[in-house]
């Protein structure tokens, strides 16, 4: 009698569970069928005007010539298109940028009043007669009627920028260094008149202006704005190799590495000889995984070749070598073994390496990692430079990460995305007989599915179970086909087809919760109690919200302890 119950009860859960189901199974379309600059010295020596014997003074200019790294803007061209020579103020990467160290300053002791003196050594002195002007010494205090004055010694590397002494209380004599250019006003940078520095640029016509603007923030760390100002002072002198350069670094900074590489190729397209931007050109190829282009900028003619360099580009082709070779030999846990070790020494953005990984997981059915690894990918179309023609295990890189992208979506249910991927890996490598054959399997399996799912939704069930067969000839580890075809079973009320193709399911992904579904109720229709509720309280874990769960393993749990009791009547007779 207590058997009976536990029959009508269980048949009771099961009811609001498998409507549910079963509804599930026609999907929607496309879803799954489950759930170089330095920074100067902030304090920089001061130079005294240089007087005459008359006593008259000889007055500074605030305009200084080209030199260093920063011309002056006389020898800039007005027009676009004139440009002869490159613009100054080359950025490095913000990893390169060094601080020189604070110059020294002392007061002398032989003096009555404080002097400021500069890193130059001091002119020696007359003694036989009176003592001459040096230059390079300084009395403290505000010396210049206007409270302005030139800095010498970094002319060269910040171009023109004036400096005001302030009325500071005590630093290097009677009066403070202050940088007016680098105020910040409720944390904009601001220039001498106030205005930020980021709207003076946009509103300059002159491209040294502009660059020097974007220098400025770039170096503070403000690097969309750094890159609005490049990209305007390349509008004005597009075929400027320094300006690509530079926004090339700061795109880098941004983590924006394929946009890099596309400003820094122009950038050599423009200049050949542009060294700085070869040896970013390396960097970036080495973090991208491409190991031929990092060598054939590093070995261009007339470049400084750096030992560590040259290294590590050695230790990240070994190990993309033994990656491909344990991927073609099947060998999946060494494959991302090595994929990690390229990563680790500098192949930090390689998508082909990224892809390996995803596809040695989804090889050990971890599908839902395989899932997240690839989405740390950049989209496909900005991952890889133009025409690149690296290869990895035989396939165009690129096409290879497509290849990857298209059997992750498939085993998810994704059927749609993987076609387009599959079409789209096609397109870039005609050539690769992996690539070919893998879409001709996505789209047989994507047919046999939407008709399986037809046929299913008008109630021919046979013939379904037939069609989702179909499609596991082409692709025998589809949890999804399984799962289907598992509901189909139970609609015929197959119970044991059904849970055989739900263990099948689960073994590609153990937490398909759509199989664990169906077979806690296949297992609960054959009085298997205690299978089902194993299931329900894996799905109650998964699933913590779900009533229908939670009331589903109360009603199985009854029934365990009802057929539980019967059979210790029957033991005890």
């Amino acid at each position: 009698m207590s058997t009976v119950t536990a029959k009508q009860t269980e048949d009771a859960a099961v009811d609001s569970l498998a409507a549910r189901f079963d509804d599930s199974l026609v999907c929607e379309p496309n879803k799954p069928d489950y759930r170089e600059l330095d920074l100067g010295s902030p304090v920089s020596p001061l130079m005294i005007r240089n007087t005459a014997s008359n006593g008259g003074a000889t007055a500074s200019s605030s305009s200084c010539s080209s030199s260093g790294s920063v011309t002056g803007k006389a020898s800039l061209p007005r027009r676009p298109g004139t440009l002869t020579k490159h613009l100054s103020g080359e950025l490095s990467d913000m990893s390169e940028i060094q601080s020189p160290s604070r110059r020294g300053h002392r007061r002398s002791v032989s003096a009555g009043a404080p002097l400021i003196y500069s890193s130059k050594p001091s002119a020696k002195t007359n003694t036989a007669g009176p003592p001459k002007p040096n230059s390079n010494v300084h009395l403290s205090g505000n010396i210049c009627p206007s409270g302005k004055i030139l800095k010498p010694n970094l002319a060269s590397m910040y171009g023109c920028r004036s400096t005001m002494l302030g009325s500071g209380t005590g630093n290097y004599g009677h009066g403070s260094v202050i940088r007016r250019a680098a105020e910040r006003a409720n944390g904009t940078l601001v220039g001498d008149n106030g205005e930020s520095i980021f709207k003076q640029g946009m509103a300059s016509t002159d491209p040294e202006e502009v660059k020097e603007a974007g220098n400025q923030l770039h170096r503070r760390g403000s690097f969309d704005e750094a890159l609005a100002l490049y990209d305007r002072a390349i509008s004005i002198l597009p075929e400027n190799s320094l300006l690509r350069g530079n926004r090339a670094a700061t795109l880098t900074a941004l983590g924006r590495l394929p946009e890099a590489v596309r400003e820094c190729e122009e950038a050599v397209r423009l200049n050949p000889g542009y060294r700085r931007a070869r040896q970013r050109l390396a960097s970036l190829y080495l973090r991208l995984g491409q190991v031929e282009n990092a060598r054939f900028h590093l070995n261009y003619p007339g470049q400084q070749i750096d030992p560590s360099d040259l290294q590590k580009l050695h230790l990240i082709d070994k190990h993309i070598k033994s990656c491909t070779d344990a991927r073609k030999m099947g060998d999946w846990k060494t494959a991302m073994r090595e994929a990690d070790a390229a990563i680790a020494v500098g192949a930090d953005s390689s998508p082909q390496l990224v892809a390996c990984k995803a596809e040695a997981l989804l090889k050990f059915h971890r599908l839902q990692d395989a899932d997240t690894t690839l989405s740390s990918i950049l989209k496909i179309e900005q991952s890889l430079p133009p025409c690149s023609q690296t290869r990895f295990s035989g396939m165009l890189a690129e096409a290879y990460v497509l290849y990857v992208r298209s059997r992750v979506e498939m085993a998810l249910g994704r059927f749609e995305d993987a076609i387009a991927a599959a079409e789209k890996a096609s397109m870039i490598d005609k050539n690769s007989v992996d690539i070919t054959i893998m879409l001709s399997n996505v789209k047989a399996v994507a047919k046999a599915r939407a008709r399986g799912n037809d046929l299913f939704s008008s109630g021919r069930y046979v013939e379904a179970c037939l069609a989702y067969g179909e499609g596991l000839k082409f692709d025998s580890y589809n949890s999804v086909l399984y799962c289907n075809r598992a509901v189909c079973w139970s609609k015929l009320e197959q119970w044991e087809k059904s849970i055989e193709d739900c263990n099948q399911a689960l073994y590609i992904q153990p937490n398909y919760t759509k199989a664990l579904l169906r077979r806690a109720v296949s297992n609960g229709k054959l009085g298997r109690w205690a299978e089902a509720v194993k299931d329900y309280e894996v799905l109650r874990r998964e699933l913590p919200g779900d009533n229908d769960v939670i009331e589903s393993l109360r009603r199985a749990q009854v029934a365990l302890k009802a057929v539980g009791g019967v059979h210790s009547a029957n033991n005890g007779m």
